[in-house]
């Protein structure tokens, strides 16, 4: 993927990893179109720093297929996507209680991506250098504890990434998986400060040198990544899921 020169739409770019990246593509140059649920948010951040807005919420269809068909309509040159959007919610499956919170995170970690690549796949595929961005987790790759349903959906978002991949390879359409390891942002309350979780903006900068660096990465791995996503293959998988939930991180849940 180029990094300059792109009109990308970026739904779940109102705070966190998604901002973080939306303001440094934007300052390489990208038309960047943000979106999110909360209205004055995306006003305030447009003001702020000139970004293109949509209000969208990923876990419902309809408002999916409205937001897309403005975005085309406002940007027919639109030729990146970035499923950024998502949520993770603390689940224990020994108790009762945990379904809501389990449909909903896959209603938006998984059939959100799907509904979205779904609704711009003809547009991307119509388009010179495009791209499809998919946002998945080191914990597709090893269990969190608490997250069950949050692992299971970034697992199933790396699967789907590789997959795609093969079926666009003769359409021009790149698919470029982004990998995080946990990053200091809000999607669970107090990880903003966690001494375990990465810096957010030593994550955006070093995800913004990999894909300059390497504009055919299939995935964006960043250094702390690194010991989640190659556990099976390094042969010391029950290791690192041990060292993983040796600490639990703070029980809540949030949004991204």
């Amino acid at each position: 993927m180029d990094i300059t020169g792109n009109t990308i739409f970026i739904p779940g770019a109102t705070s966190g990893i998604g901002l973080a990246l939306a303001l440094r593509l934007r300052a390489k140059g990208n038309t960047v179109v943000i979106g999110g649920r909360r209205t004055e948010l995306l006003d305030e951040l447009a003001a702020d720093h000139g970004f293109a807005t949509v209000r969208i919420d990923t876990s419902d269809a309809a408002s999916i297929t409205s937001a897309v068909r403005d975005v085309i309509d406002r940007f027919p040159e639109l030729n990146v996507l970035v499923t950024m959007a998502g949520i993770m919610r603390v689940e224990d499956w020994r108790t009762a209680g945990f379904l809501a919170d389990a449909e909903e995170v896959v209603t938006t970690n998984l059939l959100g991506p799907i509904r979205l690549i779904a609704a711009l796949a003809d547009h991307l595929r119509a388009r010179p250098g495009a791209a499809i961005v998919t946002v998945s987790s080191g914990l597709a790759h090893v269990p969190l504890i608490v997250t069950p349903t949050y692992n299971a959906t970034k697992a199933a978002v790396h699967m789907l990434s590789e997959t795609l991949r093969l079926q666009l390879a003769d359409t021009g359409v790149q698919v470029v998986e982004l990998v995080p390891p946990a990053v200091r942002t809000a999607i669970v309350p107090g990880h903003e400060t966690s001494d375990s979780a990465m810096p957010l903006d030593e994550f955006a900068d070093e995800v913004m040198a990999l894909l300059e660096n390497d504009p055919e990465a299939r995935e964006v791995l960043v250094e702390r990544v690194k010991f989640l996503r190659f556990g099976e293959v390094r042969g010391d998988y029950d290791q690192v899921v041990a060292a993983l939930n040796a600490a639990v991180p703070v029980t809540a849940d949030a949004s991204r």
